[in-house]
């Protein structure tokens, strides 16, 4: 029976939704408890290092590398020969990860110092993201693991059960800030510790809708396997390109360091917010065209490859324009809704506000990207992306170093959003001059819908979303009420513009 890739899509977004609204719960008791100091700009160093890691090896260079040969694979392949390159595939990154995770514990410190540098002048935040790191670290080795059972659950069409896998960390994570953080001598320690239970929490959590596919990897020494091997051979170009996205975003965190206590926090809260389309979205259509991709090119069917590029690329502009727009005019109201209680005072609010504004300007081209970098990485071809993504970290830089002058953190915001537009313009440019990708017909019309339709709505939140300082002055149900009107108003508003122009839920029905 064929599956709709927009009904997988829906089913990745609603668990990837449930995941990212608990985020901002986990945010919001994160900023109410602690606020934005210098022990939360400790704990982030401390927690984005891991993930750093964990998207290098796992959810980046080797997802890219592992699922292309294991969809080929199950296209070819029998059950036992397929179960026997995942064993010995599973076998041969842990070994690698528990190398990796026990080299981030002993020398935390020195690990610290190269990427929050700015933290050597304050004792305190530098002390405490050491402690808090080593603590943190091995949450890389499990997370990584779950990330290739989710890559083989997603190959073998079930997606809900991974984009359901994040919620534990942030159950985990508002458990302790609520309950847990009160038994420590230094509370936000809980936060790390939460971190390192997480890790294992996800992991277990997987394994017995693996065994139900009769995939439970058993972990056994491969690297002589010519499966893994090829993996190995496409992981190399891939942990380059991979890395190159990861140290841009890595980069901000470092001249961040050296900028007023607070930066650090301020560009991970808006970071977090703008995040939710991207993950919601974003991931969730890359996540599931990309074993789809895969198997049309071991099929060499070319039309249904190009026509699925086209059916992701129109469905993350439907959703991408309208978020980066009510972002970028919303900031401030959803900062003060969701953000401004506890210790996470008004110029917390302006402050982000600034930065959310900077990454606002950058969520369609991030999102852009997933679709557009799986369209080289279902061929098995990893240096496209990578040659394209140093194009786009050296720009990163360049515009880091001058925009940090003017416009502090929310110069570092904006200098990534404008490299993440280079990225997916000249991924977009090769698709299209290489013809992997062809245009179905209906584009001009279908751009008209959105003109009109994403100026309607931004005329609506500009007209309506008011001063900032009457959002911080008001009651938190007043805030509610009226984020609520702004948010289901312009949804509404949207709606109706792109069905009144002709759109309709046919148009974006299209199968596996």
């Amino acid at each position: 029976m064929k599956k709709s890739l927009l009904r997988s899509t829906g089913i990745v977004s609603c668990n990837t939704m449930l995941s990212r609204v608990l985020g901002f719960i986990r945010d919001m008791l994160v900023a109410q408890i602690f606020g934005a100091g210098a022990s939360v700009d400790a704990f982030i160093v401390a927690f984005k290092l891991p993930n750093f890691m964990r998207r290098l090896f796992a959810e980046g260079s080797f997802s890219q590398a592992f699922v292309p040969v294991l969809a080929e694979y199950q296209q070819v392949r029998s059950q036992a020969d397929t179960k026997e390159f995942i064993d010995h595939i599973t076998g041969s990154l842990g070994t690698v990860l528990f190398f990796v995770m026990m080299f981030g514990v002993l020398l935390a410190p020195v690990v610290v110092m190269i990427f929050a540098p700015g933290f050597l002048h304050d004792g305190v935040r530098f002390h405490m993201a050491a402690a808090m790191l080593r603590v943190t670290f091995p949450y890389l080795f499990f997370i990584s693991l779950t990330a290739l059972c989710s890559a083989v659950l997603n190959t073998y069409g079930s997606y809900g059960i991974p984009a359901f896998t994040p919620v534990w960390l942030n159950v985990c994570l508002i458990v302790a800030a609520v309950w847990v953080s009160h038994f420590f001598a230094v509370p936000i320690y809980a936060l790390a510790w939460s971190i390192f239970v997480a890790g294992i929490v996800q992991l277990v959590f997987q394994l017995p809708f693996l065994m139900q596919k009769n995939l439970l990897p058993i972990p056994r020494w491969g690297f002589h396997d010519p499966g893994v091997r090829r993996v190995l051979k496409l992981m190399v170009p891939a942990l380059f390109g991979v890395s190159v996205s990861q140290v841009s975003l890595l980069l901000d965190t470092v001249f961040a360091s050296f900028l007023q206590t607070g930066s650090v926090s301020w560009l991970y809260y808006s970071d977090r917010l703008t995040g939710f389309p991207l993950g919601v979205f974003g991931v969730a259509i890359a996540t599931v065209i990309l074993p789809h991709l895969s198997r049309n090119d071991a099929k060499q069917d070319e039309n249904t490859y190009s026509k699925t590029l086209d059916w992701a690329l129109r469905l993350l502009l439907l959703i991408g324009l309208p978020s980066s727009i009510g972002f970028l005019l919303l900031a401030g109201p959803l900062l003060a809704t969701l953000l401004h209680y506890g210790k996470f005072n008004n110029f917390d609010v302006l402050m982000t506000r600034e930065s959310l504004m900077a990454f606002a300007v950058g969520i369609q081209g991030f999102m852009l990207i997933k679709v557009l970098a799986s369209g080289f990485y279902a061929k098995k071809n990893i240096k496209t992306p990578v040659k394209i993504g140093i194009v786009a970290m050296c720009s990163s830089m360049i515009l880091n170093v001058i925009l940090i002058f003017p416009l502090k953190h929310a110069g570092l915001a904006l200098a990534t959003s404008l490299s993440g537009y280079i990225n997916a313009g000249s991924l977009l440019y090769l698709l299209l001059k290489r013809k992997i990708f062809k245009p179905q017909a209906g584009w001009l019309r279908f751009g008209v819908q959105l003109l009109v339709a994403n100026g309607l709505i931004a005329i609506f939140l500009w007209l309506e979303s008011g001063h900032l300082q009457a959002w911080l002055n008001n009651s938190v149900r007043w805030r509610c009420e009226h984020l609520a009107f702004l948010l289901f108003g312009s949804i509404l508003l949207y709606i109706i513009a792109l069905f009144a122009t002709g759109m309709r839920v046919r148009h974006f029905k299209m199968h596996l």
